[in-house]
């Protein structure tokens, strides 16, 4: 019967890996307040307050009900930090997007003082390399006819499902593949050099666009060579919003606003999605776009 009732009280979507610290530290402050308070009139009794909203805490994430939410929704991002939670959503970006150090294929078109290591901002860039230009029927940006029909080439003479790290290491310009391997975590695939996570993709398709995206503009921008390996992820990664057609299934593509939950925060994104398989080709910050 004991079994039972732990079952029934626990909350996996808040305990264990999902445990909120914050949300635990505050209730097991107000589990302590509640505690001494009885305590003035029974010791016993303050002990025992103390020990089943302890417990409570430890088996349901929490004693107060909606201190997930009222956490999400109140909690300073710095307190957030405090605890180790990076207030930022975990999307998934493309290449680049980890904190280990990444790095470029020694070569003879290698950045120099002379030379820019970065890339412009995307959009200009794509404008001034005639990529995208203004749609002709809405007031937005579509890719060009040219670039739209190289592009779609490259996808349809690739196997979609065969993308290797070898692959993607050479169109980013990593130094060295044999320690490179991209792994798959349900719908998404993370690159990892040792252990070390340097680039994750929301799904094969994002994958496929991105390496095959960098395979044209490679033959199409002659400084190609001189960007950082993250500025060339940042470009290809840009042009996903392009996309109409899925690079996997060749059906329809989507765009729609959706909520993303983490154990003490919640946020806005801009998803763009495979309607066929559901296989998300970009997702991205609201709040970022709206800054």
């Amino acid at each position: 019967m004991i079994a039972d009732i732990v079952t029934a009280l626990r909350q996996p979507a808040y305990t264990g890996e999902n445990r909120c610290e914050p949300c635990t530290v505050l209730n097991v402050a107000i589990a302590l307040v509640i505690g001494v308070v009885l305590s003035r009139k029974s010791n016993r009794v303050g002990a025992l307050a103390f020990g089943v909203s302890t417990l409570l805490i430890y088996l349901r994430g929490y004693l107060v009900p909606g201190t997930p939410s009222l956490t999400k929704q109140y909690l300073p991002a710095s307190v957030l930090r405090w605890f180790g939670k990076e207030p930022e959503p975990d999307v998934a970006s493309g290449f680049g997007g980890a904190d280990a150090v990444i790095q470029s294929e020694p070569s003879h078109s290698a950045p120099t003082d002379n030379q820019p290591e970065r890339t412009p901002n995307p959009e200009q860039y794509l404008l001034e390399r005639t990529i995208v230009e203004p749609c002709e029927e809405i007031d937005d940006l579509c890719l060009t006819d040219a670039f739209e029909t190289a592009w779609t080439d490259e996808i349809e003479a690739i196997d979609t499902e065969a993308i290797t790290a070898a692959d993607a290491a050479a169109v980013f310009g990593i130094e060295g593949d044999d320690d490179l391997e991209i792994t798959e975590f349900g719908d998404a695939r993370v690159m990892t050099r040792d252990g070390t996570q340097i680039g994750k993709w929301p799904s094969q398709a994002a994958l496929v666009a991105d390496v095959t995206a960098a395979r044209v503009l490679s033959q199409r921008d002659p400084d190609w060579g001189r960007y950082t390996p993250e500025s060339k992820g940042q470009l290809v990664a840009s042009l996903r919003l392009f996309l109409e057609t899925c690079p996997t299934t060749g059906g329809a593509v989507s765009m729609d606003e959706e909520t993303v939950e983490s154990c003490c925060t919640s946020h806005e994104i801009i998803a763009i999605t495979c309607e066929e398989t559901g296989e998300r080709l970009f997702e991205h910050p609201v709040a970022d776009l709206d800054s």
